[in-house]
């Protein structure tokens, strides 16, 4: 009934109980019924309603038991006094046709509240997703410029112009890639302390700078990668292998990748031995196929060994074939006990080393040493690539990355004891380490020293192993 009001303010929401069974149209008209001319011609429903400022009533109705439940809306767009009034009307309406009726009010909305919060709401979501966006866009395009500013960091070393990064000269520890495309994707990624061979033969430049630095061979998981490893293993002084995965270069990897694969690089000795062990394993299985195939091939007929081109040639007698069978198994026979002989004679020498008393090896006296604390520095440090600088106490005085240790040893004003690292001891660690008065130098192990200072101990992890 009426017209719908232009703008409503408010909605009046009523809850309505009725004891009998009635349909919409009876609360309507009870509604219209009961309050004509109870507010005066003003605040008439009716006339409310044709004026705009009511506007359409919603009921909303259940029967239940012989019952009626509902609720009752009614949109308004008279002022806040007016409309309260109305609703309290409302409430005064007792009978729906026959049957009694209870109306309460449950609440009056501010219709215009509940627009400005949900605009307040959208506008947050709308602005969260704008700066969302804009923070992305800004991240991304400043990682591309890092990126771009980084490649074009990319310099040339030695005398045979190394693509490289600009700190190959300023670390100690320098990752050595197969080509140019390897070093523009580790510089892209924040790596500066690269090299890169620029062809497949190992240059005079890398040779040299293995006999300075710690170097980490980074190669691709290829065929080429393993011939370009064994070459620079042959001719270089290389600390640590890592590679990239079966079938993929260096260049391919993304930045997580690259991480992950330099931290699972594993020292040159133990490579060797993996690859000793490869190598042993694929010998042992060639001599057991020979074992099983050279049989068969001597169980040929007589007519197979007759010569085609010289039928005038007798064929091999049968007895003749068995003798060669029997030869070829009597050398078999031999090997294995010459095979044989010598597991007896490595038990032998087992078992006297076992009988015989054994001479505890008197170690060297360190003075000055405190073992048990330097051993369970050696044990924090392997494989971390970190150092410790330490006082006389043997306390803790800095932990830093070998790759800082040289730069941080050189600026310290602190009177240091000894320093211990995972890496290789240098010529120009050792002498930085010597004018700074530092008394003992321990690392994983030693490097090309042409120069010992007298005031200066020089260990490694495996001489304090055995204490």
């Amino acid at each position: 009934m009426g017209g719908t009001p232009t703008t409503a303010k408010y909605t009046i929401y009523a809850g309505i109980d009725i004891d009998g069974v009635v349909d919409k149209p009876d609360v309507i008209g009870a509604i219209f019924g009961q309050t004509e001319g109870l507010l005066g011609e003003e605040l008439d429903l009716r006339e409310l309603q044709k004026s705009g400022r009511i506007g359409r009533i919603q009921v909303d109705l259940e029967s239940k038991s012989g019952k009626s439940y509902g609720e009752i809306v009614i949109p308004s767009s008279l002022d806040r006094v007016e409309t309260a009034i109305v609703a309290a009307a409302i409430e005064t309406i007792d009978k729906v046709g026959p049957c009694s009726a209870r109306v309460v009010v449950k609440k009056i909305e501010d219709v215009r509240e509940e627009k400005r919060r949900k605009i307040i709401e959208r506008a947050r979501d709308i602005l969260v997703h704008w700066e969302t966006e804009g923070a992305f866009e800004i991240k991304e395009l400043s990682e591309e410029i890092m990126k771009s500013v980084r490649v074009h960091e990319i310099g040339k070393y030695g005398a045979d112009n190394l693509p490289s990064g600009p700190d190959v000269d300023k670390m100690d520890t320098v990752i050595v890639t197969e080509g140019r495309a390897d070093v523009v994707n580790m510089m892209r990624h924040g790596y500066k302390n690269v090299i890169g061979m620029d062809g497949a033969s190992v240059p005079d430049t890398i040779k040299d700078l293995s006999k300075k630095k710690t170097i980490i061979a980074f190669v691709d998981g290829d065929r080429g990668g393993e011939l370009i490893l064994r070459e620079l293993l042959q001719v270089a002084d290389i600390d640590y292998i890592a590679r990239a995965p079966q079938g993929k270069e260096v260049e391919d990897l993304t930045g997580k990748e690259l991480a992950k694969y330099l931290r699972a690089k594993v020292p040159t000795e133990q490579y060797q031995l993996m690859i000793g062990g490869d190598k042993r394993r694929e010998q042992q299985q060639e001599r057991e196929q020979y074992v099983e195939e050279a049989p068969q091939k001597q169980r040929r007929t007589p007519q197979e060994h007759e010569p085609i081109a010289e039928p005038i040639e007798e064929p091999v007698p049968e007895k003749a074939i068995e003798r060669e069978q029997e030869q070829m198994r009597d050398r078999e026979r031999e090997k294995d006990k010459e095979k044989e002989k010598e597991k007896e004679k490595e038990r032998v020498t087992e078992h006297e080393k076992e009988k015989a008393p054994e001479k505890a090896p008197e170690p060297v006296a360190l003075p000055g040493v405190d073992i048990p604390k330097v051993k369970s520095m050696i044990e924090q440090l392997q494989g971390s690539l970190e150092a410790i600088m330490a006082d006389a106490s043997w306390e803790t005085k800095q932990k830093v990355a070998v790759r800082e240790l040289a730069e941080i040893l050189q600026g310290s004003e602190e009177k240091l004891h000894a320093v211990i690292f995972d890496g290789v001891i240098t010529q120009r660690l050792l002498d930085i380490s010597n004018n700074k008065g530092v008394s003992f130098l321990i690392g994983a192990r030693i490097g090309n020293i042409a120069k010992r200072p007298q005031n200066i101990s020089i260990l490694t992890f495996e001489d304090l192993a055995s204490r």
